[in-house]
């Protein structure tokens, strides 16, 4: 799959454990662990949005393109 999810690592950046954004950002600890390990196959903008807001980051943090 050519989009990466960097989510463990902009977590690992900010000190913050799954289960601490998961109560930020209200959304299941399941729903993130998907997203977190690249299983996801879509994510709504606004669960992008308050990811981002919650680690203060841009969605260009968390979501990486590489071409195959």
């Amino acid at each position: 799959m050519p989009i990466i999810v960097n989510l463990d690592v902009m977590m690992a950046k900010r000190k913050m454990s799954l289960n601490e954004l998961s109560e930020k950002v209200d959304i299941t600890l399941s729903n993130l662990s998907i997203l977190k390990t690249g299983k996801a196959k879509a994510i709504r903008f606004s669960t992008l949005e308050a990811i981002c807001k919650a680690l203060d980051c841009q969605p260009g943090d968390i979501l990486e393109h590489r071409p195959e």
